[in-house]
């Protein structure tokens, strides 16, 4: 009887659990070379073969799915759907980081703790002054100026304005819609040839996952331990609290609505999970975000290539709600009342600001920056929480990725297909099949 393989996820557990056991165990150097670079190096090449994927397959994914919709009407509705779907979670998870810092107020600490922590917060604003400097309101002007790129290749090169290569790739699939009928099916099976190779493609730098996680994670144990956060205990676990609701409550209470089974999608996504926490990075987590909700959830191609490029790029519901968190930690820590009215901007500006941050340089620093400055606080005090920052970067990533795959599920509720459809009576279970368009 041949053995069974092991599931994706379950070697990603593994990895994870090894990596932790390595970082707090390994030493120092082997053979005269630090362990931590090797480790980087390793890591490094994992989130390479990763991100040499993201553009081209943005690009396939996207125009694809625009050309066999066919129709000016299903785009836009398709489109409306996914837009309102995205705003409305990260709006919620907004809400929630709000009113879980307002709630556990991690910031009212004594006054000779807070002055430490400030003291501490302007020791380190030299090394952040090169990122954030020059930086304020206007660059919310910039994000949506963005979208509309003066050179599509440079834009698409390094990774670095997603929000660009998919309003490109969306308007260009569009206009292949509207080809004659025998040419719009000829080019469109041409892009769709194009998907599979890269599809396959992507299959198999997944397999090297588990290989990547390890060196990742041990690398990070390594070098912060697990108690580097201890000072900001409160504040971690505040932001912590607030991801879980958004994750494991309010997103699943949404997909019930909609009749999609919260239980069985977790299980479904564990590997992309997985992945967006060992590597805190949305694009890097995308190729595995596609393969599970098309062969694990069953959601068409025409769905999902629309939703999850689309939401890898716009839909930041974690960082939204990090965002919030920090501001208000921040302002409490310095001693500052924000009124109703200026936690309302607070509010706007996070939900603004986290559309599009990845193509901000230093990501959801320079956003977080933005909205300190809009509230009148100092720019430098984004230092205090610099020490938690790389852990709970990997946890809302995660929330991130999570919010993605919920939309997929849902919008292809929406438009008529079966994610998760019941097997026939008498059936045994089987993981459900890449659905067909």
């Amino acid at each position: 009887m041949p053995k069974r393989p092991v599931p994706l996820h379950w070697k990603i557990i593994i990895a994870l659990v090894l990596a932790v056991v390595a970082g707090l165990t390994l030493p120092t150097e082997i053979l005269g070379v630090k362990t931590v670079v090797v480790l980087d190096f390793a890591g490094d090449l994992f989130l390479r073969a990763l991100q040499m994927l993201v553009t081209p397959l943005i690009v396939l994914a996207v125009i694809s799915s625009m050309a066999k919709m066919g129709e000016e009407q299903a785009f836009g509705r398709l489109g409306l759907k996914t837009l309102a779907f995205y705003g409305s979670t990260t709006l919620l998870a907004v809400v929630i980081g709000l009113a879980c810092t307002n709630f556990l107020r991690p910031g009212d600490v004594p006054p000779e703790v807070s002055q430490a922590m400030i003291a501490s917060a302007s020791g380190g604003a030299e090394q952040l002054a090169q990122k954030i400097e020059g930086r304020g309101t206007g660059d919310i002007v910039g994000i949506f100026q963005r979208m509309i790129p003066e050179n599509v290749l440079a834009a698409a090169t390094q990774n670095r304005e997603m929000l660009a290569v998919i309003f490109f790739s969306l308007l260009f699939g569009y206009f292949v819609t509207r080809l004659p009928a025998e040419r719009r099916e000829r080019y469109a099976r041409w892009w769709e040839d194009g998907y599979e190779v890269m599809i396959r493609m992507t299959e198999w730098v997944i397999g090297f996952t588990p290989y990547g996680v390890f060196a990742l994670v041990t690398a990070t144990v390594a070098e912060t331990g697990l108690v580097a956060f201890a000072p900001l205990a409160k504040f971690f676990f505040s932001v912590l609290l607030g991801l879980a609701i958004h994750m494991f409550i309010a997103l699943p209470l949404m997909m019930k609505l909609f009749g999609v089974p919260p239980g069985r999608h977790f299980r479904t996504m564990a590997p992309a999970l997985l992945t967006a926490f060992s590597t805190a990075s949305s694009a890097a987590a995308l190729p595995v975000n596609l393969e599970c909700v098309q062969k694990g959830a069953g959601v068409s191609k025409r769905v999902s290539n629309f939703t999850i490029p689309i939401g890898a790029t716009i839909n930041m519901d974690g960082t939204a709600l990090y965002e919030c968190a920090v501001v208000l930690f921040v302002a409490q820590i310095y001693g500052v009342d924000l009124s109703l009215g200026t936690q309302i901007t607070v509010v706007v500006l996070s939900l603004l600001t986290s559309i599009g941050v990845a193509g901000i340089p230093a990501a959801s620093l320079v956003a977080i920056v933005i909205i300190l400055g809009a509230v009148g606080l100092s720019k430098e005090a984004i230092g205090i929480v610099m020490v938690v920052d790389r852990i709970l970067d990997m946890c809302r990533t995660t929330v991130n990725i999570f919010s993605d795959s919920c939309c997929a599920t849902v919008i292809a509720r929406t438009e008529g297909e079966t994610p998760y459809r019941p097997a026939p009576a008498g059936t045994p279970a089987e993981p459900v099949a890449s659905a067909q368009d």
